[in-house]
């Protein structure tokens, strides 16, 4: 029998991260944690997450926390009965640079990547760097780093992890690239379907944040009810698949069962179905090309079911054909589109701006970025088209050109 693969978990405390340990912790045949990273503000959970997963090294990208985490690791031993002296504490990476020290100092069979945000870009390249498979939850470092990371990746390396990428992925292999006409990614359609643009206006953060199928943190819960997330999936796809952005279709489907589509030149279309739990497409990743048993219980077969699908109020939710414009144009534009919204999100959980205004302001900034259409050249090129891209979000929002 094979060991256990190794697994390094970038973002352990967040949704998927917590998700991962879950899948990993159930199945130690198959899966060895070896380190952690997180941003550090929740100390008592990632100590709970280290001594459980008898973790080598950690990373939390907060300086400051190392001490707090210190003392939640050793009241964390004490609880489950360490004797004085018998726990040794993990080693401690600490800083902004404390992520891809980690990958460079654990070798791991696997590398998910579950930090939120375009943070995730420099993790992500230094994944790839040391040969891991690199299970692909953070979506924005590949549509802001797309060339940089498509060159750094070899074929195969990167395994998605987003529900609508696996279920690509799953799909694909039922037929040859050539015989691919079209893919179709599932949206729930948000806390907001059906919704014209007028009743958009008013929406607040609280209705925002309502969810209807998934749980998941603040930044992607408002992506989802803009469909902004839905646009990051379509250039997603594009990247990993190599498929055009106009030959990718994006459908709502409320029952969230679904998860994504291929239709073949024949007329068949394959669809990847299943309720939507995260642990699967998590488990695929981490086990890629093969499947964990039991990760989820499947659907009832027994059981009455109606699935819909509807098309896309492109009046009421633009972002999808804006993130379409974007992802043919390419070069830095996705990065551009990427940040912008990171930042119009930000202003309007902090009620500093309206709901519609977030894709509104997002259009004018990738419509004012001339500059940033060629590709990025490395990373820093990626890291300055960002800070642009914030920085004229902010000027449009204060009135500015």
């Amino acid at each position: 029998m094979s060991s256990p693969r190794t697994v390094l978990v970038l973002g352990s405390t967040g949704s998927i991260g917590t998700q991962a340990l879950d899948v990993t912790g159930r199945n130690r045949d198959l899966f060895r944690v070896v380190g952690l990273a997180a941003g550090g503000s929740d100390p008592q959970a990632l100590a709970e997450q280290v001594i459980a997963h008898e973790v080598e090294a950690v990373a939390v990208t907060r300086a400051t926390v190392v001490e707090d985490v210190q003392l939640a690791l050793y009241a964390e031993a004490r609880k489950r009965g360490y004797a004085r002296g018998e726990f040794r504490l993990p080693r401690i990476f600490a800083g902004p640079d404390a992520v891809e020290e980690l990958i460079d100092a654990v070798p791991a069979d696997v590398v998910l990547n579950g930090m939120p945000g375009s943070q995730g870009l420099g993790p992500t390249l230094r994944a790839l760097k040391t040969g891991a498979t690199l299970a692909l939850a953070n979506k924005e470092s590949l549509i802001a780093g797309g060339p940089l990371v498509r060159a750094a990746a070899r074929p195969g390396q990167i395994v998605p992890v987003d529900s609508e990428h696996s279920a690509l992925a799953q799909a694909l292999r039922g037929g040859r690239a050539e015989e691919v006409s079209r893919l179709v990614l599932t949206a729930s359609g948000g806390p907001f379907r059906g919704r014209t643009r007028e009743q958009l206006v008013d929406v607040t953060v609280e209705d925002a944040l309502a969810h209807p199928t998934w749980a998941m943190g603040q930044l992607v819960t408002i992506n989802s009810a803009t469909l902004v997330n839905k646009g990051l999936e379509l250039i997603e796809a594009h990247l990993l698949f190599d498929i055009p952005c106009e030959r990718i279709d994006v459908v709502v489907h409320p029952q969230s069962i679904v998860h994504s589509m291929v239709t073949f030149v024949d007329g068949s279309t394959l669809a990847q179905v299943s309720p939507p739990d995260m642990r699967l497409p998590i488990a695929l990743a981490l086990h890629w090309p093969n499947r964990v048993p039991d990760a989820i219980a499947p659907c009832r077969w027994d059981e009455a079911a109606t699935w819909t699908f509807e098309p896309v109020d492109n009046e009421a939710f633009p972002a999808v054909e804006l993130a379409r414009h974007v992802g043919s144009e390419g070069g830095c534009l996705p990065a551009v589109f990427n940040a912008a919204n990171e930042r119009l999100v930000t202003e309007f959980l902090a009620h500093n701006t309206s709901f519609t205004s977030i894709v509104d302001t997002v259009a004018e900034v990738v419509e004012a970025a001339d500059e940033w259409r060629r590709p990025p050249r490395d990373l820093a090129d990626v890291l300055a088209a960002e800070q642009w891209a914030r920085d004229r979000a902010t000027t449009i929002m204060s009135g500015g050109k």
